[in-house]
C-alpha cells in the first residue's frame, strides 16, 4: 500500500511552510561564504548550501516567490509536481518534476537565482514529496513572497496563473 501525505509529514517531521505545503530543513553546511565574496543582493554571510524536504498535497500550492540563489529541486516520491518559473525576460517555463521520463518529467529541476517560481501537484495527483537544495544556502533575508498586483503589472501575460498561485 502506498503511503499517503500524512504518513510522510509525520515520518519526516514536516511543518507548515510560509509559501504553502510542509517542509523540514535537513542540511545546513557549516562552511560559510563571507558577504564580501557574494553578489551585492546578499545581505550577510551565507552557508555554502542548505537542503529541505518539501511536500505539497492535492489542493495546495507553493506561492510565487524568489530567492537570491539557485535552487535545485529533487523528486523523491508521490506524483508529478509542476514548477512554474518566470525568468528575468518574462518567459514562463513549466517544469515537470517526477519519475515519468517518457512524459517529459525530470528527477531534478533547476530554478535560477532571481526567477519568480511557484509549484503545485499536477492534475489528478495526490501529493509530491520533493527536496530542494539551495546554494549559496537559503536565508529568509533574501526570500521575497510575490505581491499579486506587482507581479501581474510586471508580467500581465501570466495574469491568470499569477492569480491562481499567489495569496495576496
Amino acid at each position: 500500500m502506498r503511503p499517503n501525505a500524512a504518513y510522510w509529514i509525520r515520518q519526516l517531521q514536516l511543518t507548515s511552510h510560509v509559501e504553502g505545503g510542509a517542509f523540514r530543513e535537513v542540511y545546513r553546511s557549516e562552511l560559510q561564504v563571507p558577504q564580501k565574496a557574494l553578489p551585492v543582493f546578499f545581505q550577510g554571510d551565507r552557508n555554502i548550501s542548505t537542503s529541505i524536504y518539501f511536500l505539497l498535497a492535492d489542493g495546495q500550492f507553493s506561492a510565487f516567490h524568489r530567492i537570491a540563489s539557485d535552487e535545485l529541486w529533487h523528486f523523491y516520491f508521490g506524483d508529478t509536481l509542476l514548477i512554474y518559473e518566470i525568468g528575468h525576460s518574462g518567459v514562463l517555463t513549466v517544469h515537470r518534476l517526477g519519475s515519468n521520463i517518457e512524459k517529459g518529467e525530470s528527477f531534478q529541476v533547476l530554478i535560477r537565482a532571481g526567477s519568480w517560481f511557484a509549484s503545485r501537484p499536477a492534475e489528478n495527483s495526490e501529493y509530491a514529496l520533493v527536496g530542494c537544495t539551495v546554494s549559496p544556502g537559503f536565508d529568509f533575508a533574501e526570500f521575497e513572497l510575490a505581491d499579486r498586483a506587482m507581479l501581474i503589472k510586471q508580467y500581465p501575460q501570466h495574469e491568470a496563473l499569477i492569480k491562481s498561485l499567489t495569496r495576496q
